[in-house]
């Protein structure tokens, strides 16, 4: 049967669907296990995440990789990732690196194993733990799979505990055009670059009907979009400004989607040398954003806090502020995105898989425990 080593690895599970005559029905499913608890597996497979019960599973067992990104292409993405969403308070174990944040996202105050770390593994997590007291906070490491799964082998022997499974994905720029079925015409956009953060500009007012906004990773997930159908053509005038810096009805939903707003944050947001925030309006109303930073010398587009207002959900607004941030990216020199999602959010999965997202690979975050 299958351990926690297995996780981040290709496997093939054969389980059982069905009884006939008395006879179990068997059916093969091929991925990668991004979950493994006493309870249930959960694979994603060339179809989307399958979640299989144990008391399903007939057999299960780990099979050769195919096409699986290289150590050193891993280590790349993920220290594209750090540059893209920067912790103010910083420091190194050996290659290790450490990040906090005051509490604000799990990215943003772990530690990131990847390279050398200069000791044995044990004393790299006791060091770890050491300076995560220091801060008055938690420890946390992020593990790329299956790079780091000897560092999550020492971890579950401490009895460290994992967050849902985030998938790192990847696509190359620019991005697929968009069907007629995918979204509605194209968004007007302008672009405020220029140093003017004019998103802000009688946009203010903005902030407290929108601090309602927060949703699911990616703000995709959940809700049945409520306007009218004779509103459709509401939709069809938005307008998408970029900006260098976020609004205040943009940092309004970012601090109700993340809980809070510390200053700590600001830095995580900002404090790229070369980053854009998408502000949606309609009539006037923020209703969607995005922020995009260009990272890893100048190759990665990084995609992150696309949110969308409820009442204006599955009108493809998300879609529209997508093409925006990756134009930008494009003329920015960049040839790659990624995003990170957590691998429950189905609706913000599905959506990336139309834009040609796949899975670079996966990360566990890991907690110490109390």
């Amino acid at each position: 049967m299958l351990r926690q080593q297995d996780v981040g690895h290709r496997i093939v599970v054969r389980r059982i669907v069905g009884i006939r005559e008395g006879r179990p029905l068997f059916s093969d499913a091929l991925g990668e296990l991004v979950e493994l608890s006493e309870t249930h597996l959960t694979l994603a497979t060339a179809h989307g995440p399958l979640r299989v019960p144990v008391t399903q599973v007939h057999r299960a067992k780990r099979v050769p990789p195919t096409r699986r990104p290289t150590a050193a292409a891993v280590v790349a993405l993920e220290r594209a990732a750090d540059e893209a969403w920067p912790a103010p308070t910083r420091g190194r174990i050996g290659d290790w690196l450490l990040r906090s944040a005051d509490g604000w996202t799990g990215r943003a105050n772990s530690a990131l194993p990847i390279g050398d770390p200069d000791r044995p593994l044990a004393a790299a997590v006791d060091e770890v733990e050491r300076w995560y007291a220091e801060q008055g906070q938690p420890a946390m490491i992020n593990t790329p799979l299956p790079l780091a799964a000897p560092v999550g082998t020492e971890l579950d022997a401490r009895g460290w505990t994992a967050r849902p499974p985030t998938l790192v994905q990847t696509a190359p720029l620019p991005l697929p055009a968009p069907s007629s079925v995918d979204t509605p015409p194209a968004a007007g956009r302008v672009d405020l670059a220029d140093g003017q953060a004019g998103a802000a500009g009688g946009q203010a007012g903005a902030a407290g009907g929108q601090a309602g906004l927060a949703g699911g990773e990616a703000g995709l997930a959940g809700g049945q979009a409520d306007a009218a159908a004779g509103q459709a053509g509401r939709w069809e005038s938005v307008v998408v400004e970029l900006a260098t810096a976020p609004s205040e009805g943009w940092l309004a939903v970012a601090a109700g989607r993340k809980g809070g707003l510390p200053d700590a944050a600001r830095h995580v947001l900002t404090a790229v040398d070369q980053v854009r925030f998408a502000h949606g309006y309609v009539d006037g109303t923020l209703v969607a954003v995005g922020r995009a930073t260009v990272t890893g010398q100048g190759r990665w587009l990084g995609l992150s806090l696309i949110e969308v207002s409820p009442e204006a959900r599955r009108q493809g607004l998300a879609r529209q502020v997508i093409d925006e941030l990756a134009a930008w990216g494009v003329s920015a020199g960049a040839t790659r995105a990624f995003l990170q999602v957590e691998q429950h959010n189905n609706a913000a999965v599905a959506l990336y898989q139309r834009l040609g997202f796949v899975t670079h690979h996966t990360y566990l975050t890991r907690v110490a425990p109390h």
